[in-house]
């Protein structure tokens, strides 16, 4: 099916709209979703709903659909609260900071093999426990989970955006080896300094 080159300004406009109203809280999110999917439509960036419909990925949507619910089913079968046991037996006397080092390195290590998103619902449920029992802040570690679940640079594999850069680019697993783990951990580095500062672990 040829591509609607001519489109683009169009479509990027409306792009731009979408993340205005979100932005400025104009109207909901859902609601500036459907506004933007409804232009795309009637300017004809996108023909038909059908097309629509085939370009999305549904591999992601039933992998997240499937991984939600497990948040909520580590912390109801209190999977979340034997984990968080767990860790706190080991690291229990350390201090906060090496705890948050510790969940850092792990959700960057997971989002080696699994989806960034993943890798977020699966630890922040067990973070929050592990904090909630220690009596501390649970923010700076949630902080530190979105954060290395978002930037696993070195692998191709932790997101669609890096996997599709990997197939368009002509890219090989290596690439991503050797440009993105010197980056990942630059960016580890200056977050593990800058999150304590800006998310205490003790609340105010």
């Amino acid at each position: 099916m040829p591509k609607l080159h001519g489109k683009a300004p169009i479509a990027t406009m409306i792009l731009a709209l979408m993340l205005g109203l979100m932005i400025f809280e104009v109207v909901p999110f859902v609601v500036s979703v459907l506004i933007a999917a409804f232009l795309m439509i009637v300017t004809g960036c996108v023909r038909t709903v059908e097309e629509a419909y085939k370009s999305i990925n549904l591999d992601a949507v039933v992998l997240m659909a499937a991984l939600l619910p497990m948040a909520t089913a580590l912390e109801k079968t209190g999977g979340a609260q034997f984990i968080s046991n767990g860790v706190i037996d080991l690291f229990g006397n350390q201090s906060p900071y090496i705890l948050l080092v510790g969940f850092y390195l792990a959700a960057s290590l997971f989002s080696y093999v699994m989806n960034s998103m993943a890798t977020a619902i699966i630890l922040s449920p067990i973070a929050i426990t592990v904090a909630s029992n220690l009596g501390i802040s649970p923010y700076p570690f949630v902080v530190g989970i979105a954060v290395a679940a978002s930037i696993a640079f070195a692998t191709p594999v932790a997101s669609q955006t890096n996997t599709m850069v990997l197939t368009a680019g002509g890219y090989k697993f290596n690439d991503f080896v050797r440009a993105g783990l010197p980056l990942q951990l630059f960016v580890a580095t200056v977050v593990l300094i800058f999150i304590p500062i800006f998310f205490p672990f003790v609340s105010k």
